[in-house]
């Protein structure tokens, strides 16, 4: 999963812990990532707390997707700051999980806490995507390394692309 998503990849988020129902992933704050008011946007302090999650309730073959989530801000933070999420599991029963995400900065303060829901799907993940025009193969995930390639903001995709039609509908999610 993690090969394949790009997001995660152009923020910058590394994988440091991945376990079943539990993970570890940062991030550095860059300029670009700041608000009207310099602060860290709290829509990419979610972004990092949402992909900590995925990794974290995705621990088989079974696609997970999330059902919901709640965030609460605690701390604002700014660039250069290094952010770190960190799920767990703290419940699941048959198709659904119950999940809490702690989002602190590099000394350790609390910025964000997320609960999330997630639902297993009946999907399978997609079928890998071939390398890029460059020719490199997809960047595996490690400690020190993006989880992903960087993408080409070549603009949205076409209507016939697979892989934008790959989305859950509305069916599958509430089957």
């Amino acid at each position: 999963m993690m090969q394949r998503d790009q997001a995660s990849a152009m923020l910058g988020m590394v994988v440091e812990h991945d376990a079943p129902g539990e993970s570890r992933v940062s991030m550095t704050v860059r300029d670009d990532m700041l608000n009207g008011f310099a602060i860290t946007h709290g829509g990419l302090v979610f972004a990092l707390a949402d992909t900590a999650f995925a990794i974290a309730c995705n621990e088989d073959e079974r696609v997970t997707v999330a059902g919901g989530a709640d965030i609460t801000f605690l701390k604002s933070t700014t660039a250069g700051q290094t952010l770190t999420a960190t799920a767990a599991r703290r419940a699941r029963s048959g198709r659904t999980g119950l999940y809490d995400i702690r989002v602190t900065d590099e000394t350790g303060d609390l910025v964000a806490e997320v609960r999330g829901r997630s639902i297993t799907t009946d999907r399978r993940p997609p079928v890998p995507v071939p390398s890029t025009s460059s020719g490199t193969s997809d960047v595996a995930v490690s400690s020190d390394a993006p989880v992903a390639k960087p993408v080409d903001a070549s603009g949205p995709r076409p209507a016939n692309d697979p892989q934008r039609n790959a989305a859950l509908t509305t069916t599958e999610v509430s089957r």
